[in-house]
């Protein structure tokens, strides 16, 4: 397995577990929802989704990646919009109410962040989510990927939705 690191105001940052790529199936995961119930991605049936991964809504970047999804892709048909972070869920449902909310679905890998290491989104050394965004379709093939270099920028909004509008 090859080295891959991101940066945080340039401070090098390893990831643990492999990048994933277009065409590839994703893996299943098992996360934690709000109410504390465990959800996979089987329970999205056939819905197209777009996954977006956010170090921590807590933060202007994250906060606002997750609103620009759901505003954006969550009107669309047939398409489900899933945040994915290590924050608790009661943090997740917390940041929901605060910023009113109430469809945006949030998905919690801090049970043993599992989705990280098989996503290749974990900052092992913070146990932090890399900031990423992968586009399945129906049948949970990556149409799309984005492992963002550098966590305080924003992902390429245009382009993740432009591989969503495509399914």
């Amino acid at each position: 397995m090859n080295e891959r690191f991101v940066t945080m105001e340039a401070k090098r940052l390893a990831l643990n577990g492999s990048e994933l790529t277009v065409g590839s199936i994703a893996p299943d995961f098992t996360l934690l929802d709000t109410s504390l119930k465990f959800v996979s991605l089987k329970d999205f049936g056939t819905s197209n989704k777009l996954i977006s991964v956010v170090p921590s809504l807590d933060t202007g970047v994250c906060s606002k990646q997750t609103r620009h999804f759901n505003e954006q892709a969550g009107a669309l048909e047939n398409v489900k919009v899933i945040t994915i972070s290590v924050d608790l869920p009661f943090a997740q449902d917390r940041w929901c109410g605060s910023e009113g909310l109430d469809n945006v679905i949030t998905l919690s890998d801090h049970y043993d962040v599992s989705f990280g290491r098989d996503y290749g989104t974990l900052i092992g050394e913070l146990r932090l989510l890399a900031r990423a965004v992968f586009v399945l379709n129906s049948n949970n093939k990556i149409t799309y990927v984005e492992y963002v270099p550098e966590l305080t920028d924003h992902p390429d909004y245009d382009q993740a939705l432009a591989a969503l509008n495509k399914l």
